[in-house]
């Protein structure tokens, strides 16, 4: 596996993991980084998921991971910046994050790989594009992710 067949799984990856989200949340590419070996791609949600909300949108994320088969390798419960980390068996390494204004930004880095050329990540956003480095913070409204009361308990 080269760079650039890494960087295909990791978006892949965040494609379903994006897709899991019901109902959906606008998104858009934040910046690819690449190392001697690794591949690191980012994306940053667009749509205001509120703090009354946060809890049940990390849960799907990490219903999901679990449910992929990626090992939980740590939960950060901060209020205001919770977190969740995960890793493949094949060794890439996911994280959400939320940061200011409630933005949750995703990162798959991948293992270490063949050195080769890494192109731009060729999934559309579900929502606009914005130049890398300057995605606002969410300003797209979701009737049930912005609510402001809390989501009800998700039925078992």
């Amino acid at each position: 596996m080269n760079m650039q067949d890494a960087a295909n799984s990791a978006d892949a990856m965040l494609d379903a993991t994006l897709k899991a989200v019901v109902p959906e949340v606008q998104w858009a590419h934040d910046t690819t980084t690449s190392g001697s070996c690794t591949v690191t791609r980012r994306r940053a949600v667009t749509t205001i998921v509120s703090e009354q909300r946060r809890g049940s949108f990390l849960g799907v994320i990490e219903r999901f991971w679990k449910k992929s088969g990626y090992e939980i390798t740590g939960v950060n419960p901060h209020q205001e910046a919770p977190a969740i980390f995960a890793r493949t068996s094949d060794g890439f390494m996911l994280s959400v994050e939320v940061a200011y204004k409630g933005q949750a930004f995703f990162d798959v880095t991948t293992p270490c790989v063949e050195k080769s050329d890494v192109a731009e990540p060729t999934t559309e956003p579900n929502g606009p594009t914005h130049p890398l480095g300057e995605i606002p913070v969410p300003n797209v409204r979701s009737d049930f992710w912005s609510g402001t009361t809390p989501a009800p308990a998700p039925s078992s």
